[in-house]
């Protein structure tokens, strides 16, 4: 088995099939493609694309509800890490629907074709997070968009009562979350990730204002 497979697969819990591997496979090189037009992601990344972004997307899934039925990813941008969830979710959970919110229309004429070349049925939203519609969403993500001070408010607006969000951070979590706890109350777990040691997944539920 390839080495970044073996990750993804340990970063799922589980494996996944050779139709799966070779979707992510697919995305990530429209990805290559399309980033030397449209800043998707920093050049710097795409030699280790698969553990940097496509591994460490996938690690989300397993700490999502099992039978979730829907899923928005606030700041979609390069479909990171909405488009890779699809990916794994046509596979595990094909019930699942997932939304990608995303304001950049070169960014989103990128999920839209890389949604149709991947034969994924996501929907893609070109709007302000802060002005879409209130989602619902069961799960809600955001990478690397804001501190989580900022970004609360959005999770907030998109995410069911009985929601959760998941968000990677980097090694300034605890500062983030100390900030945020300052406006903001919610419960939340921390959860090592599985592609750096500096990086945690906050998972968080509860969102209110103080």
């Amino acid at each position: 088995m390839r080495p970044d497979v073996a990750a993804l697969s340990a970063a799922l819990g589980q494996s996944v099939s050779r139709e799966t591997v070779e979707r992510l496979d697919e995305y990530g090189a429209l990805l290559v493609r399309w980033n030397q037009h449209v800043n998707l992601v920093a050049r710097s990344t795409l030699p280790d694309l698969w553990r940097r972004h496509i591994v460490d997307s996938a690690q989300l899934y397993m700490h999502a509800p099992k039978h979730a039925k829907s899923w928005v990813d606030i700041g979609a941008g390069a479909g990171l890490p909405g488009l890779v969830i699809a990916c794994v979710a046509k596979e595990l959970n094909a019930d699942l629907k997932v939304m990608l919110i995303e304001s950049d229309a070169r960014k989103c004429a990128f999920l839209s074709e890389a949604s149709r070349r991947l034969s994924l049925s996501v929907r893609i939203l070109n709007a302000r997070i802060e002005e879409a519609p209130p989602q619902s969403a069961a799960v809600v993500t955001a990478r690397a968009l804001a501190p989580l001070s900022q970004l609360l408010p959005l999770v907030a607006r998109h995410m069911a009562p009985d929601g959760v969000a998941l968000l990677p951070k980097g090694r300034s979590y605890r500062q983030e979350v100390d900030a945020a706890l300052v406006s903001w109350s919610f419960s939340y777990e921390i959860h090592p990730s599985r592609t750096s040691q500096d990086s945690v997944i906050l998972k968080l539920e509860s969102p209110s204002r103080v």
